[in-house]
């Protein structure tokens, strides 16, 4: 190695050292979705990235959907996708499939890249994700109503990063397709994560949506009201930077939405200064 690149590698290390120190013993929790779960490239980064942190005593949990494995199922026994306001419509022969692509496909060739490091849990396990129906006319779609952290604790107190496919349960035992977003939300606030890291297919919030130079990358979660009514925050976003105002709360202490379109992502967010696109935050 030259001596160029030892000197980078060392200043690369002396400014992430203190975000590992803020981070070290603390819980992270990554929903994990968009086009860093299809690109097999971007995936194995992610991979990489979360045994990094696992490595330097960070305390990582996985949550994952997996939308596009669900509509390949349905097709193939030719059933057509409905959503009502990006929910999706889930009836119980639909909700077999959602169950064997989130909880058996997805999750375990997830668990598999993490090289042993990986355990694969659903919501259904423990009851860890105890949830009750929306209406009847989303079907068996559910929302959470308490989270169970008991696996997820003897998970991370032994060195193990939690991959989750949100699947649900209710008191009677039925399962529910949950949204990811609300899932990861939820967990964070039971964990007392230090963080809620949102994967996306967008910089993240930008004062003009078609210019990815004006990325806002901090934004203070009173202020989000104003940027809705501005129309810079729009459509898709606005339930996703819901989830991260409502753990934020919680007790959360941050959470961003990030580019996950961007080769390891979550070591830029969590180890330099920019991050990688936007942070949400409450004022003390």
């Amino acid at each position: 190695m030259q001596q160029s690149q030892v000197n980078l590698l060392a200043d690369i290390m002396a400014s992430a050292y203190p975000y590992i120190k803020k981070y070290q013993d603390k819980i992270i929790v990554v929903k994990y979705g968009g086009n860093a779960m299809i690109n097999e490239e971007l995936k194995l980064a992610v991979m990489q990235d979360l045994l990094l942190l696992n490595q330097m005593g960070i305390k990582v949990v996985l949550v994952h959907g997996g939308g596009p494995e669900i509509s390949q199922g349905l097709k193939l026994i030719g059933k057509e996708s409905k959503f009502i306001n990006g929910l999706r419509v889930t009836d119980k022969e639909s909700m077999d499939i959602v169950l064997q692509m989130l909880a058996g496909k997805v999750n375990k060739s997830l668990v598999a890249l993490l090289k042993g490091k990986g355990i694969g849990l659903c919501g259904i396990d423990g009851q860890m994700l105890l949830c009750e129906p929306i209406n009847e006319e989303l079907g068996y779609v559910g929302e959470v109503k308490a989270v169970n952290t008991t696996l997820l604790d003897f998970a991370l107190q032994s060195g193990f990063i939690p991959v989750i496919s949100t699947v649900g349960v209710d008191e009677q035992g039925a399962a529910y397709n949950i949204n990811a977003d609300t899932a990861a939300s939820k967990i964070a606030i039971a964990l007392g994560a230090e963080k809620l890291i949102n994967m996306t297919d967008i910089v993240g919030v930008l004062k003009d949506r078609f210019d990815d130079t004006t990325l806002i990358p901090q934004i203070e979660i009173s202020e989000v009201d104003s940027l809705i009514n501005q129309g810079i925050i729009t459509d898709g976003m606005i339930p996703k930077i819901a989830c991260c105002i409502d753990c934020i709360r919680e007790g959360v202490k941050s959470a961003a939405i990030i580019d996950g379109r961007v080769p390891h992502a979550l070591l830029i967010d969590t180890f330099t200064t920019q991050g990688n696109g936007t942070l949400f935050y409450k004022k003390d």
